[in-house]
């Protein structure tokens, strides 16, 4: 279905459209007219997915100096998946009405939990002793070290993705996790640190809410976004939580008592 949205052309991906998702995309069309923030509401299960990513795609194909970029945030892998699907069908829907082939490039990305291929980490059953794995065979140090001793283990993936990998840029497409693992086995690449170096180049990411929100992980991906980006914050009456574990330290006794001995312990040398 062609759509005229106050005058941009918007291609959605369904025979059927509701007035809800009119209005709710006659809204964001403003906005995004306006440069400005926007807080839209719809019942579950009306569209608002399809909508919102039917009208920011047309906006950016339209206006490609205006929105150079979607980052789409949401909770959970599920619904992160789900996004991805959407965006996969209206690509599809797209380029079958215009018969074009549009040079479009979309991933999801998560944690390294979710996109490591290496059997030996994968394997490892929390998320936090799989990023710990994965730093003792990938830090920058450790890679010096192994300059100087062979024998020190590493990860296959990563340093065929460090020296081929960067080099080569993702094919366009719609890539969920499973794509990205998938071609990470295929190519013998780390599928976390190709999404990862793939952000300048998308036009779409859709990842948790904690890549923007949390300051130990909005660090390292905030520097690949562009400025004319337009952020969406999915289910954002969940944000304030969000936002309080992001920001929240966990102290128990005997972190108190590690301080305290340090304390001690650097007096004692002061004084000595």
């Amino acid at each position: 279905m062609k759509l005229n949205i106050d005058g941009l052309l918007v291609y959605f991906p369904y025979e059927y459209i509701y007035p809800e998702q009119f209005s709710y995309m006659l809204e964001l069309k403003r906005t995004l007219d306006a440069k400005g923030h926007g807080v839209l509401e719809m019942p579950s299960g009306t569209g608002k997915t399809v909508s919102l990513l039917s009208l920011i795609v047309a906006y950016q194909r339209t206006y490609p100096l205006e929105v150079t970029k979607l980052i789409y945030c949401s909770r959970t892998v599920p619904e992160i998946e789900k996004v991805v699907e959407e965006l996969r069908k209206l690509i599809d829907y797209i380029q079958a009405q215009t018969g074009d082939k549009i040079n479009f490039l979309a991933l999801a990305l998560s944690s390294r939990r979710n996109l490591c291929v290496n059997p030996e980490v994968s394997a490892l059953r929390f998320g936090k002793e799989i990023d710990g794995r994965c730093h003792s065979l990938t830090a920058s140090f450790v890679r010096a070290q192994r300059q100087r001793d062979p024998s020190l283990p590493s990860c296959r993936f990563y340093e065929e993705f460090d020296a081929i990998g960067r080099e080569s840029p993702l094919p366009p497409g719609v890539y969920n996790l499973d794509d990205l693992r998938t071609l990470g086995r295929q190519r013998g690449w780390c599928p976390y640190f190709l999404a990862r170096h793939a952000l300048s180049q998308c036009n779409v990411i859709v990842y948790s809410y904690h890549y923007l929100l949390d300051p130990k992980i909005a660090d390292q991906v905030s520097r690949e976004l562009a400025k004319k980006s337009v952020v969406v914050f999915d289910e954002a009456h969940n944000i304030d939580n969000v936002c309080i574990d992001s920001m929240s330290v966990t102290i128990t006794r005997r972190s108190l008592e590690r301080c305290q001995s340090n304390i001690d312990t650097l007096n004692s040398a002061i004084q000595k």
